[in-house]
């Protein structure tokens, strides 16, 4: 039996040196590769295999890492990692110490640039290649962008710049929904190898020479002409208009059809170009096709059957939790309408859309037009439920400030993956949604300690009319509590006293409250009369809760899933603004995640690792009580 190529290739070096008629084979070995891998540790699969042939070719036709290759979004590169020397650590995707999910600078030299967000591709490929122009080096830059990348804005910020520019930047687009143009077989990619040939182009350069001897209006004429003709047959007017010289659309899963037109890509001096590949997402891969999603994210699943490994709840989802709670809110107001950014499913607003698909609003990889379009919405009466993954709204903080909270417009932000999220790592994680919130003006922030508050946080949200309201919940299940079985309003800037004591207070802000109650017993087995608070808001706070801790204990404690800078430090500043500090005998301590970023792992490991678990408070506990203290209790 005949070693299989994939086992031959190390690196790009070694695929480059086959012969072109083995590539068909290495694609094929390369994605039997990739569902092997991510049956054994779950992650994003749908787009890795839509781009199996596009990854072999790229890395056949360009001398990476010499010419710079940057995929857009990350989650295509699983095929690219196993190329790239990294097969051997490939069943470590998203596990603790292992590959990341996403490229990753510090992971290989074959990745440029890190993309765990969308649609950054064209502006880092541009910069790499203005730089390399400055330096007068000659190799390539290569932005892959797809799987619904190209709906942001600041991909048309890039390419505006781009064309303006000129710099040899070659863009491919993935278009693996035939969102802008199908093809239409053989005569098409004939043509897209014409228009991307040097002969074509030569004649091209040579007419516009002489074109431009004649008087200007005959020239703008022709010019305008030509590109009429080539859009026409072609496709692409959208593309020229910015600047870039436009091929395709082309099978991009034709290896023959791709190597001659990459090539002559490559050996062009023409730029920027753009490369319209169409492919499948999931392919090749019967159950990833034959899905609704084509299999976009997995968790482990048997590679056979395509059966995914279905976890048994003990507790349902906060997602589904708040999809659930807002079609119940929803049936009442018939103003209230949902919206999000590409992330229907990872949001929840797809249990809300079967209910009320005409007040659903799916506005794609576009943050920013999601805030605004929710503050129009705002204006006209109605209340919108805007639901942005934590990390991702960051994309639209600008919007958040001018066109949500200076017009003091009841916008209501669902921020999913609250805290640190385990296998997507730090590009996901959302560390710091209560810094970046609460420091805004006529902003509401609360934090739901469990599954059965953020049904009332909900029903919250809905209630409150003035001005904008942010409300965080994590990714995973809840912890097990009854559940109500509808949301009742919360008076606004008010926590509740959970477990009362005398001489320890920990003041929690979201699902850390689990982890302070265990850490509660822990201390009252010792000796430690402890009292635990669930703030629910870290704005407004509820100064008077707040200001009876530290009045009646002798160490507060503040934690909170969340950055420096964010709840605790609001606590600090209502005690030192109150004269609460002046009295020498009160310890204060905030827990909050550390300042650095956090690799994958699971999320009670990663908390564990931020001392923000139940061992970790009683620790920080018996710090602030000191070294007398602690012998004393532990006597």
């Amino acid at each position: 039996m005949s070693t299989p190529l994939l086992d031959t290739i190390k690196t790009p070096d070694d695929l480059r040196r086959l012969p072109e008629n083995q590539l068909r084979q290495v694609a094929d070995e390369l994605r039997s590769e990739t569902i092997s891998a991510v049956s054994v540790t779950g992650g994003h699969l749908g787009a890795g295999l839509g781009v199996v042939e596009l990854t072999v070719a790229l890395h056949y036709v360009f001398d990476t890492p010499r010419d710079r290759l940057i995929w857009d979004v990350g989650h295509q590169a699983y095929p690219h990692k196993i190329l790239t020397g990294r097969r051997d650590r490939i069943r470590t995707l998203r596990q603790a110490g292992g590959l990341s999910g996403f490229t990753k600078r510090a992971e290989s030299e074959y990745d440029p640039f890190g993309a765990a967000h969308s649609s950054t591709s064209i502006s880092a490929g541009l910069g790499m290649a203005v730089a390399r122009d400055l330096e007068g080096r000659q190799n390539n830059v290569i932005a892959v962008i797809g799987d619904g990348a190209m709906s942001a804005g600041m991909a048309y910020e890039a390419m505006n710049n781009a064309g303006a520019m000129h710099s040899r930047l070659i863009v491919i687009l993935n278009d693996n929904d035939m969102s802008i143009a199908p093809p239409t077989g053989a005569m098409r990619s004939y043509l897209a190898r014409l228009v991307s040939g040097g002969a074509y182009r030569g004649l091209r350069e040579t007419a516009k020479q002489l074109a431009k001897k004649l008087p200007k209006f005959f020239y703008e004429k022709a010019q305008r002409a030509e590109e009429f003709a080539r859009g026409f047959w072609t496709g692409g007017t959208l593309f020229e208009e910015l600047g870039f010289y436009y091929v395709g659309p082309i099978d991009g899963h034709n290896l023959d059809h791709l190597l001659p037109i990459l090539k002559n890509v490559r050996d062009s001096e023409t730029g920027p170009i753009l490369v319209h590949v169409v492919t499948k997402k999931g392919k090749g891969y019967a159950p990833a096709e034959a899905a609704a999603d084509k299999y976009h994210g997995v968790v482990t699943f048997d590679v056979v059957t395509g059966a995914q490994t279905k976890a048994k709840a003990n507790a349902p989802s906060y997602t589904k939790v708040f999809g659930e709670s807002l079609v119940k809110e929803a049936a009442k107001d018939d103003k209230i309408v949902a919206i999000t950014a590409a992330m229907p499913t990872g949001t929840g607003i797809d249990i809300f859309e079967k209910a009320f698909p005409d007040r659903t609003f799916d506005v794609g990889i576009a943050e920013q037009h999601a805030v605004t379009f929710a503050a129009g919405m705002a204006t006209e009466g109605y209340k919108p439920f805007c639901a942005i993954y934590s990390t991702f709204l960051q994309r639209a903080y600008d919007q958040v400030v001018h066109d949500v909270a200076i017009q003091n417009l009841p916008v209501r932000f669902a921020l999913d993956r609250a805290g640190l999220v385990g296998a997507d790592g730090p590009t996901h994680a959302g560390s710091f949604d209560i810094a970046y919130l609460g420091c805004i003006p006529n902003m509401v922030v609360m934090a739901a300690a469990d599954e059965a508050e953020l049904v009332h946080m909900v029903a919250t949200a809905a209630a409150y009319d003035d001005g904008p309201v942010a409300f965080r919940y994590p990714r995973g299940e809840g912890v097990g509590v009854d559940m109500p079985e509808q949301g009742v309003p919360l008076a606004i800037g008010k926590g509740r006293i959970v477990k009362e004591g005398s001489r320890i207070a920990i003041l929690s802000l979201g699902t850390r409250l689990a982890e302070a109650l265990k850490a509660a017993e822990e201390l009252e087995a010792r000796g430690l009369s402890t009292t635990v608070a669930d703030a629910r808001f870290a704005k407004p706070l509820d100064e008077e809760m707040i200001l009876r801790l530290a009045r009646d204990h002798e160490v507060l404690i503040t934690v909170e899933e969340g950055s420096v800078g964010g709840f605790g430090s609001y606590v600090l500043q209502l005690l030192a603004d109150k004269g609460a500090l002046d009295r020498g005998a009160l310890k204060v301590r905030s827990m909050v995640l550390p300042d650095t970023y956090l690799d994958q792992d699971k999320p009670e490991r990663m908390y564990a690792k931020a001392g923000l678990d139940a061992p970790g408070i009683v620790t920080k506990v018996f710090e602030a009580l000191g070294h007398e203290e602690t012998r004393k209790a532990r006597a």
